[in-house]
């Protein structure tokens, strides 16, 4: 077995199979034991090693990719790509693949996301009250249609940290990309117990609650709504996760 084979070894079979699989792949990415260049051992080799299926390989490699980990050359294998400079404070998009990243990053945005609501209702312009309408219509409109609204998602809260007048909360989430919006990294409405309208619709009244504070410059009320849609936000995807995995695979 060669030494790539062997640093991808199971060590404890997960639960949640395609989950697991995506972490240890992860995991030694991030560890230097998989270097960029490198090539993934085969689908049929990671089977045999981890004991899962087709479908679940495909899976987690499916998830690497959206975390720009690695890529696929078709007949030729998957291989491991250059890691891009993180920011200043040490996180990057590409190392939010797992709804347990999700889940730590959802805690991170309580913490500061509440506050620049708070700020945002006192400082905010006509013209950034007004940006952060026309971003929650797009989402709206995307509901209607079916289409998805990840874009205006991102644009809303970029707005909110725009708004507080301080750069360091527009660098942060600047970082993180569309990676704040959890269902950009997982299936999120797929993991919850409604139907995905049912899902994006809770969203959009939660993003409501926080536009109508904001524009009638209410702090504490834009403080409690955003804690209000990060925390459901929180506990929407910790449920389904819990659910998923004792469901296992």
């Amino acid at each position: 077995m060669s030494s790539t084979s062997t640093a991808l070894a199971a060590r404890k079979k997960p639960r949640n199979l395609a989950q697991g699989l995506v972490e240890a792949i992860g995991r030694r990415i991030r560890e230097d034991q998989l270097k960029p260049g490198d090539k993934l051992p085969t689908e049929s080799a990671i089977m045999e090693q981890f004991g899962v299926s087709r479908t679940v390989v495909r899976e987690a490699i499916s998830q690497l990719q959206a975390g720009g980990m690695v890529e696929t050359r078709h007949g030729i294998g998957t291989f491991v790509l250059e890691r891009p400079p993180q920011g200043a404070l040490g996180i990057g998009a590409d190392s939010i693949i797992t709804v347990r990243d999700v889940l730590a990053i959802l805690e991170l945005r309580i913490s500061m996301e509440t506050e620049a609501a708070w700020l945002a209702a006192q400082r905010r312009s006509e013209d950034q009250v007004a940006q952060m309408g026309e971003a929650l219509g797009e989402m709206q409109r995307a509901l209607a249609q079916g289409r998805t609204s990840v874009e205006a998602d991102v644009r809303f809260h970029q707005l909110i940290a725009q708004s507080t007048g301080n750069p360091y909360f527009v660098d942060l989430l600047g970082q993180l990309g569309n990676a704040i919006i959890p269902r950009a990294r997982v299936n999120t409405p797929g993991l919850d117990q409604g139907t995905p309208s049912d899902y994006l619709e809770r969203v959009n009244r939660e993003h409501e609650d926080i536009y109508k504070a904001v524009l009638r410059r209410d702090p504490e009320a834009a403080r409690a709504a955003m804690r209000t849609h990060l925390s459901n936000s929180r506990e929407r995807l910790r449920e389904a996760q819990q659910k998923l995995e004792s469901h296992g695979e």
